[in-house]
């Protein structure tokens, strides 16, 4: 970790021992970092309200609430899900390695702390955990509001804009977002089956709105993946296609053209092929008696400027 390349990397380190503290703190300042410190579990988790961190290293038992527990919550926050938690402890049996793995932790490192290999460990998970964060704000910019959620129905990870859909629709008190449960209904059902069964239905949340989650597939084992639409999405391509006499397909198309995406960028959306969105474009120049897709973009435009 040079100076250079790391400046902006905040470490967060949780532990009770004033010298654990003290030495790593020195180390990491030494290394480049910011590093903020927390005593307990319960204050770490009060100082992410206000800053999230790039990384967080965490003694696994500490007074009152351990950091088995402290990651947990951590982990049920989907705004913090995406930072790392390397563990640190002098508990080296499997059962206490596994715990720290299940709790939600990326590696687990024993005391007394080896500095030059846990700061190898913090630049790979560091890494990692910047890949992972840049293709989901990628899928965003495409227009890919995903999520991931096992078959309890706890959240895995969510894309950037997904996390400010579901936060607006299904705050959570505890500061995490729980998915209603009909939908965790759903997946337990569906959990046992080969590729899941049919979407569950729409979400209806505070004010009448709603969220349709629409089954993308399994990525893992217990990992179920979902794309997002809210009701403000269905009610313009209901217009669109009032307007336009256009298919529902088409004025899908339509709506992502009116918002400047590409071709391309539509197959991904939608999940089909670029040439098939060719077809559907011809068809809706045809309807809506333009040339090319300025004019397709402006004239949907000024029809849903209408509503």
């Amino acid at each position: 970790m040079t100076e250079t390349a790391h400046a902006r990397d905040i470490v967060l380190v949780v532990d009770d021992s004033p010298e654990t503290l003290s030495f790593l703190t020195e180390a990491l300042e030494r290394s480049g970092a910011t590093v903020l410190v927390a005593t307990s579990g319960a204050r770490a988790l009060a100082l992410v309200e206000r800053i999230t961190p790039d990384i967080v290293l965490m003694d696994a038992v500490m007074p009152g609430m351990d950091g088995f527990e402290a990651c947990r919550r951590l982990k049920a926050n989907t705004a913090l899900a995406h930072v790392p938690v390397i563990f640190m402890t002098g508990l080296s049996e499997t059962e206490h390695i596994l715990e720290g793995l299940e709790a939600g932790g990326v590696d687990y490192v024993t005391k007394p702390i080896v500095l030059d290999v846990l700061l190898a460990r913090i630049r790979v998970h560091l890494a990692n955990a910047r890949t992972a964060q840049s293709a989901r704000m990628a899928l965003d910019t495409a227009g890919r509001y995903l999520l991931a959620a096992n078959r309890d129905g706890e959240i895995r990870w969510c894309t950037p804009q997904a996390v400010k859909l579901l936060e607006a629709t299904l705050p959570g008190r505890d500061g995490a977002i729980h998915l209603p449960e009909s939908v965790k209904l759903w997946l337990r059902i569906s959990a046992g089956q080969r590729g899941g069964g049919a979407s569950p239905g729409p979400i209806t949340v505070e004010g009448g709105r709603q969220l349709q989650l629409a089954f993308v597939g399994k990525t893992g084992e217990d990992e179920f993946l979902f794309r997002l639409s809210s009701d403000d999405d269905s009610g313009q391509e209901a217009l669109l296609r009032k307007q336009f006499t256009v298919t529902q397909r088409e004025a899908e198309v339509l709506l992502w053209i009116a918002r400047g995406k590409s071709n391309r960028d539509i197959a991904e959306i939608l999940g089909l092929s670029p040439r098939t969105v060719n077809k559907h474009l011809e068809q809706v120049y045809q309807k809506l008696g333009v040339e090319n897709r300025a004019s397709a973009a402006i004239t949907a435009l000024a029809a849903l400027g209408e509503r």
